[in-house]
């Protein structure tokens, strides 16, 4: 009897040094995610000669000014960059989920000659390196005189943002029992007001899935945006911030506070729809 509880005490002595030693790296791992945004918070209230003197040390002598020159500079066009970057995303992300959606849907259920073929075809455009296409998309749309447009990123977008939908919404709704869809059908729901308001709520879940992935991908997207915008007019937030960075040295600090201001849109749509976000990520990875 002793030695058995030796051992139980033994056990839970392991144990309790397990979770401890585990719960100590997830809190180094954690405190490695969180310190850069903490260092560029600090950072961003350093004058240029201050951060140079002490890249990592607080601030001795904490000040706005960055802030204030790029709100008020109208040389950096930060706030015109940052409502073409709105604008641009919130309609590719409003198309696919859209277009996601009723192409995931008609796959998933509608049977007809050639389904799988063409399913087979938009995975494929996940398989496609994006930036390996960078210069033939250059070529067409100079050639069709859509490039440097305000609709022209919406294509790209897009264009490689459907395939990521569309294989995780077919995924979603084969799950759905199909009794739901003829109950509905034998009541006399039609067709489009079965899709609308039977079957799109259930998937909001899997939608808001990926509503989150093409807001993160489309607002820090670069490579196209560089290639396809001339116009300062027209750029959105990743080439404004190249204009802080310059040939021999860059202003930090200053960059840090534009980073600071352009991720604010993201972040407090993050804590708006935090439960959300959660909900969604959660049942596209169980379900989907």
């Amino acid at each position: 009897m002793g030695n058995t509880n030796n051992d139980m005490k033994t056990h839970k002595v392991k144990n309790g040094i397990i979770s401890v030693f585990l719960n100590l790296v997830m809190v180094i791992f954690s405190l490695t995610c969180i310190f850069p945004l903490v260092w560029m918070l600090y950072s961003s209230l350093k004058e240029k000669r201050a951060f140079n003197a002490d890249i990592i040390g607080l601030p001795k002598e904490p000040t706005l000014t960055n802030y204030i020159r790029i709100l008020t500079n109208s040389d950096y066009h930060l706030g015109e960059s940052m409502m073409n970057s709105v604008r641009t995303t919130g309609l590719a992300v409003l198309f696919i989920v859209l277009f996601g959606f009723i192409v995931g849907y008609i796959l998933a259920r509608v049977r007809f000659k050639g389904n799988r073929l063409l399913y087979a075809m938009f995975l494929m455009g996940m398989l496609i390196p994006i930036h390996s296409l960078l210069v033939p998309i250059y070529v067409v749309f100079n050639k069709a005189g859509i490039s440097n447009k305000w609709f022209t990123l919406l294509l790209p977008y897009v264009s490689f943002g459907l395939p990521l939908a569309i294989f995780l919404v077919e995924g979603y709704v084969k799950g759905i029992p199909i009794a739901l869809e003829e109950a509905a059908a034998i009541d006399g729901s039609s067709f489009s007001r079965t899709l609308w308001t039977i079957i799109l709520p259930i998937c909001k879940p899997i939608l808001v899935t990926v509503a989150i992935i093409q807001v993160f991908g489309n607002w820090n997207e670069f490579s196209f945006a560089l290639v396809l915008i001339k116009d300062v007019a027209l750029q959105t937030v990743p080439l404004a911030l190249t204009q802080f960075k310059g040939q021999f040295a860059s202003d930090y600090p200053k960059q840090m506070a534009a980073m600071l201001i352009t991720m604010s849109p993201i972040v407090i749509l993050y804590f708006a729809f935090s439960k959300e976000i959660i909900k969604g990520m959660v049942a596209g990875a169980v379900k989907g």
